[in-house]
């Protein structure tokens, strides 16, 4: 079944206007992200990835995090548009760390939730480096100050506000649009 495009209302754009292949765009907000009780990344120099039926999925330098919070990780995936990706884990609370105070301190860790291409294609040569998150293992994501709702699923990375309509690919029954 053919999902229904929701209209979108003034100062809203629709997933359903995206293109495919997917478009790249630098975004002027600032974008934060809290995890383990504090902010762990902040920029005004992120991009996004628009590609029809997905909320945007937001890439950050590798210079917007704090030191030492993301961890390479075992694994990978391949996007035909962008490329091989490269996983990270996010740590904070690390024995040593500045601001942890060892005893009552507490370690906060999340497996396999940050990726980057490290050479991707032409079209997304920008963000070479660049990493993103899923919103939903952390505490706290905002763009521009308005806080941001995790694409369903768990399978895609994709952060929705208020100003994006969908229906939005990987809730229930979505896997064949």
């Amino acid at each position: 079944m053919r999902p229904q495009r929701i209209e979108p209302k003034p100062g809203q754009e629709s997933v359903w206007d995206y293109p495919r292949p997917p478009a790249l765009q630098r975004v002027a907000a600032e974008v934060v992200i809290e995890f383990g009780g504090r902010e762990i990344a902040r920029t005004s120099e992120a991009y996004r990835v628009l590609e029809t039926s997905h909320p945007p999925v937001y890439y950050l330098p590798p210079t917007a995090f704090a030191e030492g919070v993301l961890r390479p990780a075992g694994g990978g995936s391949f996007c035909e548009w962008k490329g091989q990706a490269t996983y990270f884990d996010l740590v904070v609370g690390d024995a040593g760390e500045e601001g942890d105070a060892g005893e009552g301190a507490s370690k906060h860790t999340a497996s396999q939730v940050a990726w980057a291409y490290p050479k991707p294609t032409a079209a997304f040569a920008p963000i070479a480096g660049f990493v993103a998150v899923y919103a939903g293992p952390m505490d706290r994501c905002t763009v521009g100050g308005v806080e941001v709702t995790p694409q369903p699923g768990g399978f895609y990375g994709g952060w929705i506000t208020p100003d994006i309509v969908g229906p939005f690919k990987g809730g229930p029954a979505s896997w064949g649009w």
